[in-house]
């Protein structure tokens, strides 16, 4: 197991939000950590503070400009963007219910944030895949269609799509709703564009189905923000994906979440994607992956990188069935791989054709031990849980699990 050293405690202390969190695993720092912390992907003296918008406990939500929101409206989205920019600290509260979301909220240009939910917060998407919808799409054989280019047509709104299946799942919806201007598109959760220093924790985002219409993901990082630390949420059923990172974003760590889908996804769960294509340029896309669970319903991007150095720690894959593989480096990125446990059952776990570099530590548990490729490493030290202690605490600890 790898110790966190004094020196290095001493630095995430000070870089500690002020948050009591109970129920939590022993191997849970709850505090930023990993690639969100550093400024450099090799140097591991150019560090970085990550505050959020401050210290916060239950204590605390007066002096330390913390807004308490509840869901008191069917679009609760205007509310949350406006809390945001206006205030520190947004702590979200369940306790009256669910917070709609009618259009994927566009948060740009924000620094020095903290989102953070308490009694059950969930963020839902006021459109979803409905059983009327699926059944009409499989009587058109929708997933036996083509979803290659060149094989699609031009809806009646006059957009021209190129693949046959997202085709006639766009024009079936037209038809069923009247929706020309195809609004549905934007069923997303969030969208944080040049925005840093920014900490998300313990919150469901429920989406609306995957469904493939080219539309939003449930969360996006995007257009360069950096610095952000996704902890402890829970990701379920993304349009087009759970939870993106692009566009020369960097310096991310996302730890103790879950991905899974629902009875409501029906094509392209492809749950996380870094980098949007192979133009995606290198040097960024640093993410640490720690302490995660991928589960039911999850087929691909587990994750799928371009040109990004992603660090994999402690994760667990049970997603049985899946039919492309969990992780997937591509072009120009650079894998560390170490404890990661692959349930029994999962065939397709690793694949690579054209990755920079992977290490493919002897701690993983799989059905096979890919040869490693290049040595890559981190500019951080970190806790490793035990392999085969991994199943055990991250299913019992992982996702919005805080008690505050």
């Amino acid at each position: 197991m790898k110790k966190i050293t004094s020196s290095l405690c001493a630095l995430l202390l000070g870089s500690c939000i002020s948050i009591c969190a109970a129920d939590s695993s022993a191997f849970d720092q709850g505090q930023p950590f990993g690639y969100c912390t550093r400024s450099s992907r090799t140097d591991c003296n150019a560090t970085y503070n990550v505050t959020g918008g401050g210290a916060w406990n239950s204590d605390a939500i007066t002096a330390n400009a913390a807004v308490r929101l509840t869901a008191d409206a069917a679009d609760m989205g205007p509310a949350i963007i406006k809390a945001l920019e206006t205030n520190s600290i947004v702590v979200l509260d369940g306790s009256k219910g669910d917070f709609i979301i009618g259009s994927l909220m566009r948060v740009e240009d924000l620094s020095n944030k903290t989102l953070i939910g308490v009694n059950g917060a969930r963020l839902c998407t006021k459109w979803y895949v409905t059983p009327e919808l699926t059944d009409t799409l499989n009587r058109l054989g929708v997933p036996e269609m083509s979803t290659n280019g060149r094989t699609g047509g031009r809806l009646s709104n006059g957009k021209y799509v190129s693949e046959q299946a997202e085709y006639n799942t766009r024009q079936t919806i037209i038809n069923m709703t009247g929706d020309e201007k195809e609004t549905y598109r934007e069923s997303g959760v969030m969208s944080l564009k040049n925005c840093e220093n920014i900490i998300i924790r313990n919150i469901t985002f429920q989406g609306p189905g995957s469904i493939d219409v080219g539309g939003s993901d449930l969360l996006s990082i995007v257009g360069g923000s950096r610095h952000v630390w996704v902890d402890h949420c829970d990701f379920r059923d993304g349009m087009d994906g759970n939870l993106d990172i692009t566009h020369s974003s960097d310096f991310v760590t996302v730890s103790w979440c879950t991905f899974a889908y629902t009875e409501r996804a029906y094509m392209h769960q492809n749950t996380n994607l870094v980098g949007y294509s192979d133009k995606e340029p290198k040097g960024f896309l640093n993410v640490t992956y720690a302490y995660n669970h991928w589960g039911k319903g999850c087929h691909a991007r587990m994750p799928m990188v371009r040109a990004g150095r992603i660090h994999m720690l402690c994760n667990y894959y049970d997603c049985l069935g899946n039919p492309s593989a969990c992780i997937n480096p591509r072009k120009n990125s650079e894998f560390l791989i170490e404890g990661n446990y692959f349930a029994d059952g999962i065939k397709k776990f690793f694949d690579t054709k054209d990755a920079e570099a992977w290490t493919w530590a002897e701690t993983n548990h799989a059905p096979s031990t890919p040869k490693s490729n290049g040595k890559v490493s981190v500019p951080y030290q970190y806790n490793a849980i035990p392999t085969d202690n991994v199943p055990t605490e991250v299913q019992s600890h992982a996702g919005a699990t805080l008690t505050f």
